[in-house]
């Protein structure tokens, strides 16, 4: 089922003012790809992080030069996006009560009030902060000057200039060389020891409804880069 931007979830219509939409940048989302109204194309890679103080000195040497290497073997620019979002442990804790509630054993039991407790303290006194991590990579029509279809480098985005086959045809060859920076960026991070992965489109809506709709993370459970779609699939 074809997911985008235009999904009810994400845009909301007012009789009065219009859709919201009409205040964004974002034309659609779908195949793992964000298109912009100007006929820009976007795709997201979610990185994770290292702990550099924790490495030793030869190997902070080596992440170094390899972050190097894959800086200068860069043509086009990337944006690097990293969101901060508070953390709600209410229903977290809710549900270690529950657990707990449940727990016969009375050791466990004990123990798992004493962490409870200490969870809730910490709430209470001090901001807990999720950070995540992004690259952003940017392709425009306007790049593809060696393309047969650069006299036409607009068209998917003009219904009055070409076919609904031929803007079609046009995307599919803008997103494969956005595909390609793709895997550029994949292949040249991968041995700093950064694991990555593609944004599909559900996670697309998801990232960007939490971007306009900044608020606290609702739940503790946050899904591990390993388990995240991999597809060939921010704005600055």
């Amino acid at each position: 089922m074809d997911q985008s931007l235009h999904s009810k979830n994400l845009i909301k219509e007012n009789k009065q003012t219009g859709s919201t939409q009409q205040f964004l940048d974002i034309e659609e989302i779908k195949d793992g790809v964000v298109i912009l109204k100007n006929g820009a194309l976007r795709a997201v890679l979610m990185v994770s992080s290292i702990n550099f103080d924790l490495k030793s000195s030869d190997e902070q040497d080596a992440i170094i030069y390899q972050y190097q290497s894959f800086l200068n073997s860069l043509d086009f620019p990337v944006q690097i996006f990293i969101s901060s979002r508070k953390i709600n442990l209410k229903h977290y804790i809710d549900e270690l009560k529950s657990l707990s509630r449940e727990q016969t054993n009375e050791l466990l039991h004990l123990q798992m009030e004493d962490y409870i407790q200490y969870i809730s303290n910490m709430a209470a006194t001090i901001n807990i902060v999720n950070k995540s991590f992004y690259i952003v990579v940017p392709f425009s029509p306007s790049e593809n000057q060696k393309s047969k279809l650069k006299d036409h480098i607009f068209e998917i985005f003009s219904p009055e200039k070409a076919t609904k086959k031929k803007r079609k045809e046009s995307l599919e060859v803008y997103k494969d060389q956005l595909w390609q920076r793709v895997d550029l960026i994949q292949n040249g991070l991968t041995g700093t020891g950064l694991r990555l992965a593609i944004l599909n489109t559900q996670e697309l809506i998801e990232l960007y409804y939490a971007i306009y709709n900044p608020g606290p993370i609702e739940k503790l459970e946050l899904a591990p880069i390993e388990g995240m779609a991999v597809n060939t699939s921010l704005y600055a």
